[in-house]
């Protein structure tokens, strides 16, 4: 009988043993483990870096394929592909290096690597297009956690398409033994969307110069913030050997706010924010590094080289998904006298114990045996301690192991391509060095100061270039007709300013009108060298500036919407106040004139007018008069002619095609609520041809409201807050979108001038923007395209902003890049294979712990049917019960070890090193590892 049992018990190891192909997540972690050891020569992850945690998240391993630097301040870098075509998100880090190797490590995202080799020299460049950085690591810096529901956003149509991770050794005497480095990081992405999105904002200084021999050198930056708003979570600051102290704020109504202060010559993580700190438009940012000169003979200056300078201080944030801009940059410093109020622990060095300083730059030598060791032993104890927490990182520690390099010092627990040839030129020296290594020695100065003045014309570029981003949108146009926008497109729609357009630099008088051609180009409608001023009218609102006569340029130009070259101007010596513009079906322009209280119909080729309604510099309210009228629609459908009058009169009158009064609608506000189809000042037009409608942007009720053009019935009001008193002009775009503007608010009042997006069906807000250019000042004229390409003109600021949806402002590298064929990049489709195969492993697995549980309850039953007949036969001994740790013990290559006490810890032990079974044909019998927590 007990022949027979073991015999059964070795058939049942054997059945576990032969699920070929059927491997848990587990499993495949054991088997990237085993296959690194195995191979002392290469890095962890570096034939099959994707783990798959199931449907949704995987982790990305990257790291240095076991390179050897030749000399010290060496730059090396390397690519790896997002392995998977869709939008994904990182949303955890968990760097592998030491201080003993590496100084520092950043993380970037892009489309095109510099290289495609298996690494490069970072001399060459880190990317080709534009680089957004991810993640950043100094001197044995505990890994970075990002919050709750908040990722950086990678791959789909617009996000970056590579992670290329750059590695500055610093002193390569530890290479001495000529061994392989195999620093990286590993990331946790999932595919689930994250509502918030991060982003780095990076400080540097670029001109600072350290005099030899100065006791206290002040570095300072300052910006003043101009995004929507952002939520600070963590914080990193960078000098080299000199710098003292790092500290950065807030400022906002003279408030500083401390954002993060550290010493430099700690551990250069990211640390948390320990109070949460929000950025606001118009608030300012703003970072000291202390510096000193002493122990230098000669002058020190920023740059890549240990003997160089740097003050950097990155912040880690997020946004907002319809916002989120991935990486800004801040080198000036705006507002120096501001200075002279910082709090005084900016001040204030931040002391360092000695043998800490001399571990941090490498000079450790004589204490390397008993720092290494105490090292070690934190980090055993600190890794005794993770294990315990269960988190997602735990499980990686434990799965993937651990180099004997690396270690942790501090236990810490911290939570376009560019649009031109210089962008990329400087944003390459960046990447390169933390800010740039084109300067290997102080004799080479002049190459410094090249490298600072470039980075300076950078920035003072910088406000007429778009930042790197990365957006995703699935809105899809939809078929025309009111309700055609759902609510479930609110947030999926963003337009942003296309700073790449040189319009808003054209020389233009007060712009009042604007308005697309049938061939979409751009109208402007100006009043060149004439300006509406206290002193234009007088109290009968007639005109009292005549005497100026008409004005002299063209007041009417047509640009080409892509890059503003003019194409045609007309309108010279005809108006004298123009206001209001539309453009009808065929061509024509339509223009109102508030000093004439007219309204003219021209050709785009005729110099003289083909229709005018009102009588020239007569005021009215009457059929034939108007007073001061601001807009003019057109039907394309029957022709009639609506216009607002206006500035002192409160309605609408329609009139046939050919310049007959139908009929007019409306009356002045009365006191209290204004009512509907009352106005004061209706100020622009919008016509909803598609639904027979007419919006009217009512100014100074701050409101929209809309009519049925065949009776001028009111249909419905849109409203909110946001708007604040004034709402100056309103477009509508084929399909259900309606745009708008309002005016500046009043003092005392927090609604800021901006740009709005809106369903027309429902009249909420999809979207707000704001330019990033020039800050609008009296935005007086919108119109919008059906591809929702937006053009604001602004009276005040005589400026035209040009706005499209994110989607359309990335730069053409991104366009070419979302057009082209699939790739045949043999490493990007195995990588590809490679998460479809773990993924279809994780999917499986309810059915392979099926399977192998049938055999344990076959086994536990015939133990229990066993020890039922010996109890019957020998009357309740058990002198002849079966011990399975005894049984697997005397069987070479077996460990009693998990049948003695069932456990389900130490995966790892799972096949004794004498047992030549390759893991990858194992089926593991541990449990799945936790799901991984989204923060």
């Amino acid at each position: 009988m007990a022949g027979f049992v073991n015999n059964l018990l070795i058939l049942l190891l054997l059945f576990q043993n032969i699920c070929l192909g059927f491997r848990s997540p587990l499993s495949v972690f054991k088997r990237y483990k085993d296959t690194t050891t195995s191979l002392s020569s290469e890095c962890l992850g570096s034939d099959q870096p994707v783990i798959s945690f199931g449907l949704s998240d995987f982790a990305l391993d990257i790291r240095m394929p076991g390179v050897t630097p030749k000399q010290s301040d060496t730059y090396l870098c390397m690519s790896i592909p997002l392995p998977v075509d869709d939008e994904a998100y990182v949303v955890d880090f968990k760097p592998h290096a030491s201080m003993d190797t590496v100084h520092h490590m950043l993380l970037f995202g892009c489309n095109e690597p510099s290289s495609a080799e298996n690494y490069w020299d970072c001399d060459e460049g880190t990317c080709k297009d534009k680089s957004n950085i991810l993640y950043a690591w100094a001197r044995n810096a505990p890994p970075t956690r990002l919050p709750k529901g908040v990722g950086f956003r990678v791959g789909g149509e617009t996000g970056s398409r590579y992670f290329v991770l750059q590695v500055h050794y610093g002193d390569v005497s530890a290479f001495r033994d000529k061994h392989k480095d195999c620093s990286g990081v590993t990331l946790h992405l999932t595919h689930q969307k994250q509502p918030l999105i991060a982003g780095m904002y990076l400080m540097m200084s670029v001109n600072t110069v350290i005099p030899p021999g100065e006791k206290v050198v002040d570095a300072d930056i300052a910006c003043h913030y101009k995004r929507s708003p952002m939520h600070l979570f963590a914080y990193r600051v960078h000098t080299h050997r000199l710098g003292k102290v790092v500290s950065g704020y807030r400022v906002r109504n003279g408030q500083w706010t401390l954002i993060g202060r550290q010493s430099p010559q700690l551990p250069q993580a990211f640390y948390p924010v320990e109070y949460p700190v929000d950025v606001s438009y118009n608030d300012i940012l703003a970072a000291r590094c202390v510096f000193t000169g002493e122990g230098r003979t000669t002058e020190t200056h920023i740059g890549g080289t240990a003997n160089d300078e740097m003050c950097n201080f990155y912040i880690m944030y997020y946004m907002e998904a319809k916002h989120a801009v991935s990486y800004m940059t801040c080198t000036q410093n705006a507002n120096p006298e501001m200075f002279r109020n910082i709090p005084n622990e900016a001040n204030i060095p931040i002391p360092v114990k000695s043998d800490v300083l001399k571990m941090m730059h490498g000079h450790h030598e004589e204490t390397k045996d008993s720092d290494t060791s105490y090292l070690l032993q934190q980090a055993k104890k600190e890794e005794a301690e993770i294990l315990d927490q269960g988190d997602f990182y735990s499980l990686l520690s434990k799965l993937l192991g651990e180099r004997e390099d690396v270690v942790h010092v501090h236990k810490q627990n911290p939570t376009k391509k560019a649009e031109s040839d210089l962008v990329a030129e400087i944003a390459n020296v960046v990447q390169k060095k933390d800010l740039a290594r084109d300067i290997t020695n102080h004799d080479e100065r002049d190459n410094t100061i090249l490298v600072r003045d470039r980075i300076q014309k950078f920035h003072r570029l910088e406000s007429t270039l778009r930042p790197p981003e990365n957006r995703y949108f699935s809105l899809q146009q939809s078929k025309h007709g009111e309700g055609s926008w759902e609510k479930e497109h609110k947030g999926d729609f963003h337009i942003e300013e296309a700073v790449e357009w040189p319009g808003l630099d054209l020389k233009l008088g007060q712009v009042s009108g604007l308005a697309l051609d049938p061939e979409n180009n751009l109208v402007v409608f100006h009043r060149g060298d004439h300006l509406w001023d206290e002193n234009s009218f007088d109290s009968k609102f007639v005109y009292q500036q005549r005497g100026l006569g008409p004005i002299e340029q063209n007041t009417i130009l047509v640009l080409n919407p892509s890059n503003a070259k003019l194409l045609h101007s007309t309108g010279k010596s005809l108006f004298y106040l123009p206001h209001g513009l539309s453009v009808d079906k065929n061509g024509n322009y339509w223009v109102t004139d508030v000093a004439l209280h007219q309204v003219f119909k021209l050709g785009a080729s005729d110099k003289e007018p083909l229709l005018i309604l009102g009588v020239a510099l007569q005021p009215g309210s009457d059929k034939n008069h108007f007073c001061q009228p601001t807009d003019v629609a057109v039907d394309p459908i029957t022709g009639s002619i609506y216009v607002s009058d206006g500035y002192c009169n409160s309605r609408i009158i329609q009139f046939s095609p050919n310049g007959l009064y139908v009929m007019q609608w409306g009356e002045e506000t009365s006191l209290g609520r204004a009512r509907p189809g009352q106005f004061h000042i209706p100020h622009s037009l919008a016509l909803i041809s598609d639904l027979s409608q007419l919006c009217v942007a009512d100014r100074e009720n701050g409101r929209i409201q809309c009519f049925r053009l065949e009776t001028g019935e009111f249909t419905k009001e849109i409203k909110h807050k946001a708007f604040g008193r004034e709402l100056f002009a309103v477009s509508y775009v084929p399909g259900g979108l309606l745009f708008a503007v309002n005016g500046m608010p009043y003092p005392g009042e927090a609604e800021s001038v901006q740009g709005f997006v809106m369903n027309f069906s429902t009249g909420e807000i999809i979207d707000t923007f704001i330019p990033l250019r020039k800050s609008f000042e009296m935005p007086h004229d919108i119109v919008a395209s059906e591809d929702r390409t937006v053009f604001v003109g602004d009276v005040h600021a005589k400026a035209v902003w040009k706005f499209a949806s994110a989607e359309k402002s990335e730069t053409i590298v991104e366009a070419r890049l979302k057009n082209k064929p699939e790739s045949t990049d043999p490493l990007k489709n195995t990588d590809k294979h490679l998460v479809q195969e773990a993924s279809s492993t994780g999917v499986s697995f309810v059915l392979i712990t099926t399977l192998l549980i049938i055999p344990v309850v076959v086994l536990l039953a015939i133990l229990v049917f066993i020890r039922w007949r010996k109890t019957t036969v020998y009357g309740g001994k058990g002198s002849g019960g079966i011990n399975l740790g005894n049984f697997f013990a005397s069987h070479k290559g077996y460990s009693r070890k998990g049948f003695d006490r069932l456990s389900t810890e130490g995966s790892d032990q799972e096949k004794d090193e004498d047992d030549g079974t390759d893991s990858e044909e194992e089926c593991s019998a541990s449990p799945l590892p936790p799901a991984p927590s989204s923060s």
